[in-house]
């Protein structure tokens, strides 16, 4: 209920956003009729719309994508020949051609017997029109439905902030209705406002039909409603966590996805029977396991994904209860959920497994199958169970390590291993598993594919899944940008010429860059500056300190580990040769 009532309010606040300007015009060219018979109908198709096409997009994958992009062109189409209609109603009306007619009939018939099917049917067209500024909020919502699939409940926020959109609309179209009529009687400017809005929805097609609506507007700083989203999820306890998309409550003053340790009680709490292990696609170290032929181990599940910074910070811990604790009964199994395409490939999970050195049983869940059955939300997670087959503790992110050993060795102890206390594990980790510097994190995961892309700052903004020859910005702290020619995707962003280059104004110890190769795998040869020179001593490990570097696989690359005192740094990375994704940013 909480969630809905955040999606509602997410909705109602994008009446201040920027994305909301190009459909104005569709929405307010019925000011003067009938709001139930034009304005209500309309924005309920829009509302409608707006949910159904979303949840399609989240969940439904490219071909979802692409019906979506047919729908915008016919949409436009219509909205095009219903501003004609609006300038011109006798030229629609001696038109033959059908969508022509259908714009004159279109508004023209919002008056008549018709009206409350023809205002739905603009509303349709408007909700397949209409891009919000994605917020905090939505960015929620986008997530979990990428996440969690198709359902009920996904569809029902989305509707809910359809819903929002359209009650702050309703309002303002109320009050602007009678506004009109006043003008209407008192000056007789009926016939050239309706022209008016008629020019109005025929710049509105063209802004949509350039990319202004998901572009410069989205850029836009001015009337941003994040800080107010933000706010409210806040104060509701919960936010979205930028370490790669897991939805947490809010802890500490980081980016990254932490919860504060649980107490350790005396009687650790009895969460119920544990999920089974049953739906993934493969399994690595291992035969197929279920909980049931487990039960008499303690058993670890540990959900993770290779490119995930906060996984691999959380590794060492994992590996070495792993070892340690192995012959006393304690069973590791590693959950692979991915988050990228890239991380879909079992070839590229088992060399991450090779590299990495987990050599206990890994799962991997690309239907999420697993995920969905412990109802998971975050990267990394960890649940325990005991010997009994019950949960009896799980954890969120990073941190909280000394009490998760505590706990894996007191259901040792209640399952009859004798474990004697020692030492806490001490995480001596280098490179991108090092323990993160968070006292100086002020930069957080961004993310590179149009579909969770923020601050983007190359003039124009983002071309979606189009080539385009993109130029640097002037970045202000946590601003990025592009150079060169490049081609943007839902979720990477592809170099089509030799010598692009991605910027970021950041403040961090660490900067990680998930990179690949092009499909033809060929690798790809780099340079990074710091603030404009070779990185020295602030390399990565997966740089020099001349700041030379070369992409052979698809994974994080750590690029900057900076020494000492820690301030605002230009990073630019420099790609010598063309194919290279580009997906995400994180820091440490």
């Amino acid at each position: 209920m909480l969630l809905l009532l955040l999606a509602f309010a997410g909705g109602a606040l994008t009446i201040a956003s920027p994305c909301i300007l190009p459909v104005l015009p569709f929405v307010f060219a019925g000011t003067g009729q009938s709001f139930a018979r034009r304005g209500l109908p309309m924005l309920a198709g829009m509302a409608a719309t707006f949910a159904l096409v979303a949840t399609l997009a989240a969940v439904g994958g490219g071909w979802a994508a692409h019906a979506n992009s047919i729908g915008r062109d016919l949409a436009l189409a219509l909205m095009a020949f219903f501003g004609l209609a609006l300038l011109w109603p006798s030229l629609a009306e001696r038109l033959s051609a059908p969508l022509v007619a259908l714009g004159g009939r279109l508004s023209q018939r919002a008056e008549g017997e018709g009206g409350v099917v023809a205002a739905v049917l603009l509303g349709v067209a408007t909700g397949l029109l209409w891009a919000p500024c994605a917020g905090p909020i939505l960015g929620i919502i986008l997530t979990g439905a990428a996440l969690n699939g198709a359902s009920v409940g996904t569809s029902l926020l989305l509707l809910a902030y359809g819903v929002g959109a359209a009650t702050s609309l309703a309002l303002a179209l109320l009050v602007g209705g009678k506004v009109f009529a006043a003008m209407k009687r008192g000056l007789g400017l009926g016939e050239w406002a309706r022209r008016g809005f008629g020019v109005a929805v025929l710049a509105a097609v063209a802004a949509i039909a350039l990319g202004a609506d998901t572009g410069f507007l989205a850029n836009l700083s001015l009337a941003s409603t994040d800080k107010w989203e933000q706010a409210l999820l806040d104060k509701s306890g919960l936010s979205p966590s930028h370490a790669d998309g897991a939805m947490t409550i809010k802890a500490g003053d980081s980016g990254a996805a932490r919860t504060e340790p649980a107490r350790l009680a005396s009687n650790l709490p009895d969460l119920g029977p544990a999920p089974e292990l049953s739906g993934a696609v493969a399994w690595l170290n291992s035969s197929p396991l279920t909980l049931k032929a487990l039960k008499g181990k303690v058993v670890l599940v540990d959900f993770w994904t290779y490119s995930c910074i906060n996984c691999l910070r959380t590794l060492p811990y994992v590996r070495a209860w792993a070892a340690k604790y192995r012959d006393k009964g304690l069973v590791v199994i590693g959950v692979h959920a991915p988050e990228f395409a890239f991380e879909r490939d079992i070839a590229n999970v088992k060399r991450a497994v090779k590299d990495l050195g987990i050599d206990y049983p890994v799962a991997i869940d690309n239907d999420y199958a697993i995920w969905r059955a412990f109802d998971n939300q975050y990267w990394p997670a960890e649940y325990i169970v005991d010997a009994r087959g019950r949960l009896r503790h799980q954890h969120f992110g990073e941190g909280g390590y000394d009490e998760t050993e505590k706990i894996i060795q007191q259901l040792l102890a209640e399952a009859g291993a004798l474990v004697t206390p020692t030492k806490a594990f001490e995480d001596k980790a280098t490179g991108a598993e090092a323990a993160p510097d968070f006292a100086d994190v002020r930069s957080e995961e961004t993310y590179i594919g149009y579909s969770r892309a923020e601050n983007f700052a190359s003039p124009g903004g983002a071309v979606e899944d189009s080539g385009h020859v993109y130029q640097g910005a002037d970045l202000k702290l946590n601003q990025w940008s592009l150079a060169g020619d490049w081609t943007i995707g839902p979720e990477r962003a592809e170099l089509d010429r030799a010598g692009g280059a991605v910027a970021f104004r950041f403040h961090a110890r660490d900067l990680h860059l998930v990179l690949g190769p092009g499909p033809d795998g060929k690798p790809v040869r780099f340079k990074v500056t710091i603030d404009g020179a070779a990185p020295g001593d602030a390399h990565g490990v997966d740089v020099d300190a001349q700041g030379q570097g070369t992409v052979t696989a698809e994974r994080l690359y750590q690029l900057v580990r900076q020494q000492g005192a820690i301030h605002d740094r230009l990073f630019r990375i420099e790609f010598l040769d063309p194919g290279v994704r580009a997906y995400a940013f994180t820091f440490g």
